[in-house]
Protein backbone atom coordinates (compact mmCIF):
# COMPACT_ATOMS: atom_id res chain seq x y z
CA UNK A 1 0.00 0.00 0.00
CA UNK A 2 1.46 3.32 -0.89
CA UNK A 3 1.98 6.44 1.26
CA UNK A 4 -0.75 8.59 -0.02
CA UNK A 5 -2.93 5.53 0.93
CA UNK A 6 -1.92 4.76 3.81
CA UNK A 7 -2.88 8.28 4.69
CA UNK A 8 -6.42 8.70 3.72
CA UNK A 9 -7.43 5.45 5.60
CA UNK A 10 -6.50 7.38 8.34
CA UNK A 11 -7.92 10.33 7.42
CA UNK A 12 -11.40 8.18 6.55
CA UNK A 13 -10.99 6.47 10.35
CA UNK A 14 -10.58 9.85 11.73
CA UNK A 15 -14.07 11.18 10.37
CA UNK A 16 -15.67 7.86 11.28
CA UNK A 17 -14.74 8.55 15.01
CA UNK A 18 -15.48 12.19 14.25
CA UNK A 19 -19.10 11.52 13.04
CA UNK A 20 -19.20 8.62 15.63
CA UNK A 21 -18.48 10.75 18.39
CA UNK A 22 -20.84 13.99 17.30
CA UNK A 23 -23.83 11.25 16.80
CA UNK A 24 -23.39 10.51 20.47
CA UNK A 25 -22.95 13.89 21.23
CA UNK A 26 -26.47 14.76 20.02
CA UNK A 27 -28.46 11.81 21.52
CA UNK A 28 -27.07 12.83 24.69
CA UNK A 29 -26.75 16.78 24.18
CA UNK A 30 -23.44 17.94 24.83
CA UNK A 31 -21.48 20.49 22.74
CA UNK A 32 -19.04 19.54 19.75
CA UNK A 33 -16.04 20.37 21.04
CA UNK A 34 -16.60 18.23 23.94
CA UNK A 35 -17.78 15.73 21.17
CA UNK A 36 -14.23 16.29 19.77
CA UNK A 37 -12.56 15.38 23.29
CA UNK A 38 -14.78 12.18 22.93
CA UNK A 39 -13.10 11.32 19.93
CA UNK A 40 -9.83 11.95 21.06
CA UNK A 41 -10.49 9.73 24.54
CA UNK A 42 -11.75 6.96 21.47
CA UNK A 43 -8.56 7.10 19.90
CA UNK A 44 -5.91 4.43 20.18
CA UNK A 45 -3.16 6.48 21.80
CA UNK A 46 -2.02 4.37 24.91
CA UNK A 47 -0.25 7.63 26.71
CA UNK A 48 -3.36 9.80 25.86
CA UNK A 49 -5.24 6.76 27.64
CA UNK A 50 -3.40 6.73 30.42
CA UNK A 51 -3.81 10.03 31.57
CA UNK A 52 -7.87 9.47 31.73
CA UNK A 53 -8.68 7.64 34.89
CA UNK A 54 -11.76 5.07 34.31
CA UNK A 55 -14.59 6.14 36.60
CA UNK A 56 -16.13 9.84 37.05
CA UNK A 57 -14.08 12.89 36.28
CA UNK A 58 -13.63 15.09 39.19
CA UNK A 59 -12.66 18.46 39.29
CA UNK A 60 -9.32 18.45 40.38
CA UNK A 61 -9.15 15.73 37.31
CA UNK A 62 -10.29 18.13 35.17
CA UNK A 63 -7.32 20.72 36.07
CA UNK A 64 -5.02 18.19 35.79
CA UNK A 65 -6.26 16.93 32.50
CA UNK A 66 -6.32 20.59 30.97
CA UNK A 67 -2.88 20.95 32.15
CA UNK A 68 -1.73 17.32 30.49
CA UNK A 69 -3.16 17.83 26.79
CA UNK A 70 -4.21 21.59 26.84
CA UNK A 71 -8.16 19.98 26.09
CA UNK A 72 -10.60 21.22 28.18
CA UNK A 73 -12.32 18.52 30.15
CA UNK A 74 -15.92 17.51 29.61
CA UNK A 75 -18.42 19.83 31.89
CA UNK A 76 -19.74 16.79 33.45
CA UNK A 77 -18.44 13.43 34.22
CA UNK A 78 -17.90 10.68 31.75
CA UNK A 79 -16.68 7.96 31.93
CA UNK A 80 -13.39 7.15 29.97
CA UNK A 81 -13.47 3.18 27.92
CA UNK A 82 -11.32 0.89 28.97
CA UNK A 83 -8.74 -0.96 26.73
CA UNK A 84 -8.65 -5.16 26.65
CA UNK A 85 -5.29 -6.31 27.24
CA UNK A 86 -3.75 -2.95 29.02
CA UNK A 87 -4.06 -2.84 32.88
CA UNK A 88 -5.95 0.59 34.01
CA UNK A 89 -4.06 3.14 35.62
CA UNK A 90 -5.60 4.81 38.69
CA UNK A 91 -5.03 7.93 39.94
CA UNK A 92 -2.67 10.62 38.29
CA UNK A 93 0.69 9.63 37.84
CA UNK A 94 4.08 11.47 39.47
CA UNK A 95 4.75 14.04 37.16
CA UNK A 96 8.87 14.38 35.75
CA UNK A 97 11.19 14.70 38.92
CA UNK A 98 8.59 14.32 41.73
CA UNK A 99 9.87 13.03 44.53
CA UNK A 100 9.04 12.97 48.38
CA UNK A 101 9.94 17.26 48.77
CA UNK A 102 11.69 19.43 46.44
CA UNK A 103 11.20 19.97 42.32
CA UNK A 104 7.96 18.86 40.43
CA UNK A 105 6.76 19.64 36.91
CA UNK A 106 3.00 19.96 37.52
CA UNK A 107 3.67 22.19 40.57
CA UNK A 108 1.68 20.84 43.05
CA UNK A 109 2.25 20.81 46.57
CA UNK A 110 3.81 18.36 48.21
CA UNK A 111 3.07 17.13 51.80
CA UNK A 112 5.89 17.69 54.67
CA UNK A 113 6.77 14.30 55.77
CA UNK A 114 6.08 13.43 59.42
CA UNK A 115 8.31 13.07 61.39
CA UNK A 116 9.56 9.84 63.09
CA UNK A 117 8.45 9.39 67.18
CA UNK A 118 11.59 10.80 68.95
CA UNK A 119 13.20 12.61 66.12
CA UNK A 120 14.58 15.69 66.83
CA UNK A 121 12.65 18.98 65.80
CA UNK A 122 13.81 20.47 62.71
CA UNK A 123 16.14 23.32 62.86
CA UNK A 124 15.24 26.58 62.34
CA UNK A 125 17.16 28.54 58.97
CA UNK A 126 20.21 29.89 59.78
CA UNK A 127 20.60 27.67 62.87
CA UNK A 128 24.07 25.64 64.03
CA UNK A 129 23.38 21.68 64.81
CA UNK A 130 24.51 20.96 68.30
CA UNK A 131 27.79 18.93 68.68
CA UNK A 132 26.46 15.78 70.99
CA UNK A 133 30.16 14.72 71.68
CA UNK A 134 30.91 18.39 73.04
CA UNK A 135 30.78 17.11 76.73
CA UNK A 136 33.53 14.52 76.02
CA UNK A 137 36.54 15.41 77.98
CA UNK A 138 39.75 13.95 75.85
CA UNK A 139 42.59 12.05 77.84
CA UNK A 140 46.18 13.35 77.60
CA UNK A 141 48.70 11.26 75.45
CA UNK A 142 45.97 9.24 74.15
CA UNK A 143 45.66 8.75 70.00
CA UNK A 144 42.37 8.92 68.18
CA UNK A 145 41.25 5.61 67.09
CA UNK A 146 42.87 4.06 63.17
CA UNK A 147 39.68 4.86 61.40
CA UNK A 148 38.90 8.45 63.06
CA UNK A 149 42.36 9.54 62.48
CA UNK A 150 42.34 9.40 58.35
CA UNK A 151 39.29 11.84 57.95
CA UNK A 152 39.77 13.86 61.53
CA UNK A 153 35.94 13.33 62.03
CA UNK A 154 35.02 11.83 65.53
CA UNK A 155 33.02 8.20 65.19
CA UNK A 156 29.68 7.78 66.77
CA UNK A 157 29.87 6.14 70.41
CA UNK A 158 28.31 3.14 68.97
CA UNK A 159 31.36 2.18 66.80
CA UNK A 160 33.86 3.33 69.45
CA UNK A 161 32.26 1.42 71.80
CA UNK A 162 32.62 5.34 74.02
CA UNK A 163 29.46 6.80 76.29
CA UNK A 164 28.49 10.31 75.50
CA UNK A 165 29.81 12.17 78.41
CA UNK A 166 32.69 9.95 78.55
CA UNK A 167 36.09 9.97 77.19
CA UNK A 168 37.11 6.70 74.96
CA UNK A 169 40.55 4.86 75.68
CA UNK A 170 42.66 3.39 72.82
CA UNK A 171 42.98 -0.46 73.63
CA UNK A 172 46.44 -0.90 74.82
CA UNK A 173 49.60 -3.11 73.15
CA UNK A 174 50.71 -6.16 74.13
CA UNK A 175 54.29 -5.67 76.17
CA UNK A 176 56.55 -7.55 74.24
CA UNK A 177 59.20 -6.41 77.00
CA UNK A 178 57.00 -6.40 80.27
CA UNK A 179 60.40 -5.90 82.33
CA UNK A 180 62.15 -3.39 79.91
CA UNK A 181 62.86 0.12 80.80
CA UNK A 182 60.30 2.76 80.43
CA UNK A 183 62.11 5.80 80.89
CA UNK A 184 61.20 9.39 81.34
CA UNK A 185 59.77 12.40 79.25
CA UNK A 186 61.76 15.74 79.82
CA UNK A 187 60.04 17.94 77.65
CA UNK A 188 59.93 16.30 74.17
CA UNK A 189 62.90 14.07 75.25
CA UNK A 190 63.01 10.29 76.43
CA UNK A 191 65.33 9.39 78.90
CA UNK A 192 66.52 5.77 80.02
CA UNK A 193 69.37 5.93 82.55
CA UNK A 194 70.77 2.69 84.23
CA UNK A 195 73.45 1.66 85.99
CA UNK A 196 75.60 -2.13 86.83
CA UNK A 197 77.50 -2.46 90.18
CA UNK A 198 78.95 -6.30 90.65
CA UNK A 199 82.20 -7.40 91.72
CA UNK A 200 83.73 -10.99 91.04
CA UNK A 201 86.55 -12.93 90.28
CA UNK A 202 89.49 -13.05 87.31
CA UNK A 203 91.68 -15.34 87.53
CA UNK A 204 94.56 -13.90 85.45
CA UNK A 205 93.71 -10.03 85.08
CA UNK A 206 96.87 -9.15 83.54
CA UNK A 207 96.91 -11.32 81.14
CA UNK A 208 100.05 -13.14 82.05
CA UNK A 209 101.56 -16.10 79.83
CA UNK A 210 103.93 -17.30 82.61
CA UNK A 211 101.12 -18.24 85.12
CA UNK A 212 97.81 -17.43 86.22
CA UNK A 213 97.39 -14.50 89.11
CA UNK A 214 93.94 -13.86 90.24
CA UNK A 215 92.59 -11.22 91.86
CA UNK A 216 89.12 -9.60 93.07
CA UNK A 217 87.55 -7.19 91.50
CA UNK A 218 84.67 -4.81 91.12
CA UNK A 219 82.67 -2.90 88.65
CA UNK A 220 80.52 0.20 88.01
CA UNK A 221 78.86 0.35 84.25
CA UNK A 222 76.71 3.53 84.03
CA UNK A 223 74.38 3.90 81.33
CA UNK A 224 72.35 6.78 79.06
CA UNK A 225 70.25 7.27 76.18
CA UNK A 226 68.25 9.94 75.09
CA UNK A 227 66.42 10.40 72.03
CA UNK A 228 63.64 12.89 70.43
CA UNK A 229 60.13 12.29 70.20
CA UNK A 230 59.77 14.69 67.13
CA UNK A 231 57.82 14.50 63.76
CA UNK A 232 60.45 15.94 61.95
CA UNK A 233 64.58 15.99 62.58
CA UNK A 234 65.81 13.72 65.33
CA UNK A 235 68.81 13.65 67.94
CA UNK A 236 69.71 10.54 69.86
CA UNK A 237 72.86 9.93 72.67
CA UNK A 238 74.08 7.09 73.61
CA UNK A 239 76.50 6.98 76.99
CA UNK A 240 77.83 3.96 77.79
CA UNK A 241 80.87 3.38 80.36
CA UNK A 242 82.81 1.10 82.80
CA UNK A 243 85.01 1.08 85.81
CA UNK A 244 87.12 -2.14 86.82
CA UNK A 245 89.13 -1.75 89.82
CA UNK A 246 91.65 -4.92 91.26
CA UNK A 247 92.28 -5.29 94.74
CA UNK A 248 95.65 -6.64 94.09
CA UNK A 249 98.80 -5.61 92.18
CA UNK A 250 100.98 -7.41 89.75
CA UNK A 251 104.63 -7.76 88.84
CA UNK A 252 105.01 -4.74 85.71
CA UNK A 253 107.65 -7.92 84.22
CA UNK A 254 105.89 -11.20 84.64
CA UNK A 255 108.91 -14.07 86.21
CA UNK A 256 111.01 -11.10 87.37
CA UNK A 257 110.61 -11.19 91.20
CA UNK A 258 112.09 -8.22 91.91
CA UNK A 259 109.71 -6.20 89.88
CA UNK A 260 107.54 -3.09 91.19
CA UNK A 261 103.72 -3.94 91.20
CA UNK A 262 101.37 -2.51 88.62
CA UNK A 263 97.51 -1.59 88.91
CA UNK A 264 95.65 -2.61 86.40
CA UNK A 265 92.78 -0.69 86.77
CA UNK A 266 90.95 0.31 83.79
CA UNK A 267 88.21 2.78 82.85
CA UNK A 268 86.03 2.04 79.57
CA UNK A 269 83.83 5.11 77.95
CA UNK A 270 81.82 5.18 74.33
CA UNK A 271 79.86 7.89 73.67
CA UNK A 272 77.79 9.26 70.62
CA UNK A 273 75.25 11.82 69.78
CA UNK A 274 74.06 11.83 66.39
CA UNK A 275 71.56 13.86 65.02
CA UNK A 276 69.70 14.69 61.43
CA UNK A 277 67.80 17.92 60.32
CA UNK A 278 65.35 17.31 57.63
CA UNK A 279 65.39 19.92 55.11
CA UNK A 280 62.51 18.55 53.22
CA UNK A 281 61.13 15.05 52.28
CA UNK A 282 63.71 13.83 50.83
CA UNK A 283 66.67 15.82 51.69
CA UNK A 284 68.39 15.73 55.13
CA UNK A 285 71.62 16.84 57.10
CA UNK A 286 73.63 14.63 59.43
CA UNK A 287 75.93 14.82 62.02
CA UNK A 288 77.74 13.03 64.65
CA UNK A 289 80.04 14.06 67.68
CA UNK A 290 81.59 10.67 69.04
CA UNK A 291 83.98 9.99 72.16
CA UNK A 292 86.02 6.60 73.24
CA UNK A 293 87.82 6.37 76.15
CA UNK A 294 90.22 3.50 77.29
CA UNK A 295 93.76 1.57 77.43
CA UNK A 296 95.62 -1.03 75.69
CA UNK A 297 94.64 -4.59 76.16
CA UNK A 298 96.21 -6.54 78.60
CA UNK A 299 98.55 -9.01 77.41
CA UNK A 300 99.29 -6.46 73.77
CA UNK A 301 102.43 -6.01 72.78
CA UNK A 302 102.04 -2.33 72.74
CA UNK A 303 102.00 -1.97 77.01
CA UNK A 304 105.38 -0.85 77.52
CA UNK A 305 107.36 -2.31 80.57
CA UNK A 306 107.90 -0.93 84.13
CA UNK A 307 104.17 0.64 84.22
CA UNK A 308 102.60 1.50 87.26
CA UNK A 309 99.59 1.67 85.35
CA UNK A 310 97.91 1.56 81.75
CA UNK A 311 98.38 5.07 79.95
CA UNK A 312 94.30 5.95 78.99
CA UNK A 313 94.00 7.42 75.23
CA UNK A 314 90.95 9.59 74.16
CA UNK A 315 89.65 9.43 70.82
CA UNK A 316 87.47 12.61 70.09
CA UNK A 317 85.64 13.20 66.55
CA UNK A 318 82.84 14.07 64.39
CA UNK A 319 81.34 14.58 60.96
CA UNK A 320 78.68 16.30 59.35
CA UNK A 321 77.01 15.01 55.84
CA UNK A 322 74.42 14.96 53.39
CA UNK A 323 71.50 12.38 52.68
CA UNK A 324 69.58 12.84 49.45
CA UNK A 325 66.39 10.38 48.32
CA UNK A 326 66.19 9.84 44.72
CA UNK A 327 63.00 7.95 44.42
CA UNK A 328 64.25 4.54 45.83
CA UNK A 329 67.79 5.71 45.91
CA UNK A 330 69.32 7.29 48.13
CA UNK A 331 73.30 9.15 48.04
CA UNK A 332 75.20 9.67 51.35
CA UNK A 333 77.98 11.65 51.96
CA UNK A 334 80.28 12.61 54.80
CA UNK A 335 83.10 14.15 55.80
CA UNK A 336 84.86 13.08 59.27
CA UNK A 337 87.76 13.77 61.57
CA UNK A 338 89.29 12.34 64.83
CA UNK A 339 92.07 12.90 67.08
CA UNK A 340 93.64 10.50 69.02
CA UNK A 341 95.63 11.41 72.63
CA UNK A 342 97.66 9.11 74.81
CA UNK A 343 98.35 10.49 78.41
CA UNK A 344 102.28 10.03 79.21
CA UNK A 345 102.85 6.86 80.69
CA UNK A 346 103.88 6.14 84.16
CA UNK A 347 106.82 4.37 85.32
CA UNK A 348 107.64 2.10 88.43
CA UNK A 349 110.64 4.28 89.27
CA UNK A 350 108.50 7.74 89.76
CA UNK A 351 109.48 8.52 86.31
CA UNK A 352 106.96 9.30 83.56
CA UNK A 353 107.21 9.07 79.59
CA UNK A 354 105.92 10.72 76.61
CA UNK A 355 103.23 8.99 74.10
CA UNK A 356 103.16 11.86 71.97
CA UNK A 357 104.55 9.51 68.90
CA UNK A 358 101.52 7.37 69.46
CA UNK A 359 98.86 10.79 69.33
CA UNK A 360 97.73 11.38 65.49
CA UNK A 361 94.52 13.32 63.67
CA UNK A 362 93.07 11.19 61.01
CA UNK A 363 91.04 13.40 58.30
CA UNK A 364 88.13 11.43 55.89
CA UNK A 365 85.32 11.14 54.09
CA UNK A 366 82.34 8.23 53.37
CA UNK A 367 80.37 8.23 50.65
CA UNK A 368 77.49 5.93 50.22
CA UNK A 369 74.69 4.88 47.82
CA UNK A 370 72.25 2.14 48.37
CA UNK A 371 68.85 1.35 46.36
CA UNK A 372 65.50 0.05 47.74
CA UNK A 373 64.85 -3.23 45.61
CA UNK A 374 61.79 -4.16 48.32
CA UNK A 375 60.81 -2.53 51.71
CA UNK A 376 62.77 -5.17 52.97
CA UNK A 377 66.03 -4.70 51.03
CA UNK A 378 68.47 -2.33 50.21
CA UNK A 379 71.51 -3.25 48.79
CA UNK A 380 74.19 -0.67 49.04
CA UNK A 381 78.02 0.03 48.06
CA UNK A 382 80.49 2.55 49.90
CA UNK A 383 83.98 3.77 49.81
CA UNK A 384 86.41 5.18 52.36
CA UNK A 385 89.40 7.29 52.69
CA UNK A 386 91.62 8.99 55.30
CA UNK A 387 95.00 10.56 56.07
CA UNK A 388 96.16 9.95 59.37
CA UNK A 389 98.65 12.40 60.45
CA UNK A 390 101.30 12.25 63.70
CA UNK A 391 102.23 14.80 66.13
CA UNK A 392 105.40 13.12 65.84
CA UNK A 393 106.99 12.34 62.77
CA UNK A 394 109.30 9.32 63.51
CA UNK A 395 108.10 7.48 66.44
CA UNK A 396 110.46 5.77 69.76
CA UNK A 397 111.35 3.13 66.98
CA UNK A 398 112.37 5.57 64.68
CA UNK A 399 109.38 4.89 62.18
CA UNK A 400 107.49 7.47 60.49
CA UNK A 401 103.71 6.28 60.96
CA UNK A 402 102.05 9.12 58.82
CA UNK A 403 99.89 7.05 56.43
CA UNK A 404 97.31 7.11 53.80
CA UNK A 405 94.27 4.33 52.63
CA UNK A 406 90.78 3.63 53.01
CA UNK A 407 87.84 0.54 52.18
CA UNK A 408 85.70 -0.05 49.76
CA UNK A 409 83.28 -2.23 50.28
CA UNK A 410 79.25 -4.15 49.28
CA UNK A 411 76.49 -5.04 50.98
CA UNK A 412 73.18 -4.77 51.65
CA UNK A 413 70.61 -4.43 54.55
CA UNK A 414 68.10 -6.21 54.80
CA UNK A 415 64.41 -7.16 56.92
CA UNK A 416 62.99 -10.89 56.15
CA UNK A 417 59.20 -11.65 57.61
CA UNK A 418 60.40 -8.89 60.51
CA UNK A 419 62.20 -12.65 61.60
CA UNK A 420 65.47 -11.86 60.36
CA UNK A 421 66.69 -8.23 60.39
CA UNK A 422 70.44 -6.48 59.76
CA UNK A 423 73.09 -5.45 57.82
CA UNK A 424 76.00 -7.92 56.23
CA UNK A 425 79.09 -6.37 54.21
CA UNK A 426 82.12 -7.33 52.40
CA UNK A 427 84.93 -5.55 51.03
CA UNK A 428 88.89 -4.70 50.86
CA UNK A 429 90.81 -2.79 52.98
CA UNK A 430 94.31 -1.20 52.45
CA UNK A 431 96.66 1.65 53.93
CA UNK A 432 100.05 2.56 52.28
CA UNK A 433 102.66 4.07 54.91
CA UNK A 434 105.06 6.55 54.46
CA UNK A 435 108.14 5.05 56.00
CA UNK A 436 109.02 2.98 52.80
CA UNK A 437 110.45 -0.27 55.43
CA UNK A 438 106.82 -0.23 56.01
CA UNK A 439 104.66 -2.50 53.43
CA UNK A 440 101.26 -1.64 52.88
CA UNK A 441 98.62 -2.84 55.23
CA UNK A 442 95.72 -5.07 52.92
CA UNK A 443 93.29 -7.69 54.01
CA UNK A 444 89.74 -8.51 53.60
CA UNK A 445 87.22 -6.51 55.26
CA UNK A 446 84.07 -8.09 56.20
CA UNK A 447 81.05 -6.70 58.85
CA UNK A 448 77.99 -7.02 59.49
CA UNK A 449 74.86 -7.10 62.04
CA UNK A 450 72.18 -9.74 62.39
CA UNK A 451 69.25 -10.58 64.15
CA UNK A 452 67.10 -13.68 64.09
CA UNK A 453 63.69 -13.67 65.98
CA UNK A 454 63.84 -17.59 65.91
CA UNK A 455 60.52 -17.81 68.46
CA UNK A 456 59.02 -16.05 70.76
CA UNK A 457 61.37 -16.34 73.37
CA UNK A 458 64.35 -16.99 71.97
CA UNK A 459 66.86 -14.72 69.77
CA UNK A 460 69.91 -15.09 67.92
CA UNK A 461 72.58 -12.48 67.35
CA UNK A 462 75.54 -12.29 64.64
CA UNK A 463 77.91 -9.32 64.56
CA UNK A 464 80.86 -9.27 62.82
CA UNK A 465 83.73 -6.14 63.04
CA UNK A 466 86.94 -5.23 60.70
CA UNK A 467 89.46 -2.20 61.40
CA UNK A 468 92.92 -1.44 60.74
CA UNK A 469 94.73 -0.13 64.46
CA UNK A 470 98.00 1.61 65.27
CA UNK A 471 100.75 0.07 66.73
CA UNK A 472 104.56 1.02 68.24
CA UNK A 473 105.62 -2.71 67.18
CA UNK A 474 109.19 -2.30 65.37
CA UNK A 475 108.55 -3.48 61.91
CA UNK A 476 105.07 -4.17 61.80
CA UNK A 477 102.87 -1.93 59.60
CA UNK A 478 99.90 -1.88 61.60
CA UNK A 479 97.30 -4.59 63.08
CA UNK A 480 94.11 -5.77 61.09
CA UNK A 481 91.69 -7.06 63.64
CA UNK A 482 88.75 -9.10 62.95
CA UNK A 483 85.98 -10.45 65.41
CA UNK A 484 82.86 -12.72 64.98
CA UNK A 485 80.41 -13.21 68.04
CA UNK A 486 77.25 -15.12 67.97
CA UNK A 487 75.00 -14.29 70.68
CA UNK A 488 71.84 -16.63 71.78
CA UNK A 489 69.17 -14.86 73.97
CA UNK A 490 66.52 -17.46 75.79
CA UNK A 491 63.74 -16.49 77.79
CA UNK A 492 63.32 -19.57 80.02
CA UNK A 493 59.96 -17.12 81.46
CA UNK A 494 59.53 -13.54 81.46
CA UNK A 495 61.30 -12.84 84.33
CA UNK A 496 64.31 -15.31 84.04
CA UNK A 497 66.67 -14.99 80.70
CA UNK A 498 69.50 -17.05 79.98
CA UNK A 499 72.67 -15.87 77.35
CA UNK A 500 75.20 -17.71 75.77
CA UNK A 501 77.72 -15.59 73.74
CA UNK A 502 80.84 -17.37 71.79
CA UNK A 503 83.52 -14.28 70.48
CA UNK A 504 86.08 -15.33 67.50
CA UNK A 505 88.55 -12.96 66.84
CA UNK A 506 91.62 -12.27 65.14
CA UNK A 507 94.57 -9.93 65.06
CA UNK A 508 97.00 -10.13 62.31
CA UNK A 509 100.13 -8.01 62.91
CA UNK A 510 101.24 -7.70 59.02
CA UNK A 511 105.00 -7.82 58.35
CA UNK A 512 105.85 -8.70 62.43
CA UNK A 513 105.18 -13.02 61.71
CA UNK A 514 102.55 -12.33 64.40
CA UNK A 515 99.41 -13.75 64.55
CA UNK A 516 97.28 -13.85 67.78
CA UNK A 517 94.01 -15.72 68.35
CA UNK A 518 91.60 -14.87 70.73
CA UNK A 519 88.69 -17.34 71.63
CA UNK A 520 86.09 -16.37 74.39
CA UNK A 521 83.02 -18.17 75.95
CA UNK A 522 80.50 -16.94 78.04
CA UNK A 523 77.15 -17.39 79.88
CA UNK A 524 74.87 -15.03 81.56
CA UNK A 525 71.70 -15.57 83.30
CA UNK A 526 69.28 -12.54 84.37
CA UNK A 527 66.70 -12.55 86.82
CA UNK A 528 64.38 -9.65 86.64
CA UNK A 529 62.38 -8.45 89.41
CA UNK A 530 61.04 -5.71 88.31
CA UNK A 531 60.98 -3.30 85.21
CA UNK A 532 63.78 -1.34 87.88
CA UNK A 533 65.82 -4.09 89.40
CA UNK A 534 67.61 -6.61 87.87
CA UNK A 535 70.21 -9.45 89.36
CA UNK A 536 73.13 -10.71 86.57
CA UNK A 537 75.78 -13.37 86.96
CA UNK A 538 78.63 -13.88 84.63
CA UNK A 539 80.71 -16.87 83.93
CA UNK A 540 83.05 -16.61 81.05
CA UNK A 541 86.12 -17.96 79.66
CA UNK A 542 88.88 -16.06 77.37
CA UNK A 543 91.56 -17.48 75.48
CA UNK A 544 94.65 -15.71 73.81
CA UNK A 545 96.43 -17.98 71.55
CA UNK A 546 100.12 -16.22 69.91
CA UNK A 547 101.95 -17.26 67.26
CA UNK A 548 104.74 -16.33 69.12
CA UNK A 549 106.30 -18.65 71.82
CA UNK A 550 105.57 -17.93 75.14
CA UNK A 551 103.03 -15.23 74.25
CA UNK A 552 99.43 -17.46 74.66
CA UNK A 553 97.45 -16.83 78.01
CA UNK A 554 93.85 -17.50 79.46
CA UNK A 555 91.64 -16.46 82.01
CA UNK A 556 88.45 -17.34 84.02
CA UNK A 557 85.95 -14.03 84.81
CA UNK A 558 83.00 -15.21 86.98
CA UNK A 559 80.82 -12.18 88.34
CA UNK A 560 77.80 -11.34 90.38
CA UNK A 561 75.76 -7.99 90.02
CA UNK A 562 72.88 -5.78 90.35
CA UNK A 563 71.07 -3.89 87.31
CA UNK A 564 68.84 -0.55 88.54
CA UNK A 565 67.37 1.19 85.46
CA UNK A 566 64.08 3.52 84.82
Amino acid sequence: MTRGRRSGCRRRVQRARLALACGAAMAIGIAPSQAQMLSDLLSPNPGQFAQIPDGPLRRSDRTDLFRQTGTPAPDRDIKAPSRIGQIPTYGIPAASGASDDGFDSLGRKRKKPKPYPGAPKPLLKGAVAPDPYASMKPLPRISPPPSQSANKTPLPPAMTGAVVGQPYRKSLKPDLDPFGAVGDYVGSFLVKGAVEIGGGYDSNPGRFNDKERGSAFYRIAPELLVATDWERHSIVADLRGSFTGYDKTFPSAPGVASSVPTVLDRPDFTGTVKGRFDVNRDTAFLGELRLRVGTDNPGSPNIQAGLSKYPIFTTTGGSLGIEQNFNRLQITASATADHTAYQDSKLTDGTTYSNDDRNFNAFGGVGRVSYEVTPGLKPFAEVQGDTRVHEVKVDRNGYQRDSNGGYAKVGTTFELTRLLTGELSIGYAMRSYQDPRLTQLTGLLTSGSLVWSASPLTTVKFIANTTVDETTVPGVAGILTRTYTAEVDHDFRRWLTGIGKFTYGTLDYQNGNRLDTIYSVSGDLIYKLNRNLWVKGTLRRDWLESSVPGMSSASTVMMLGVRVQN
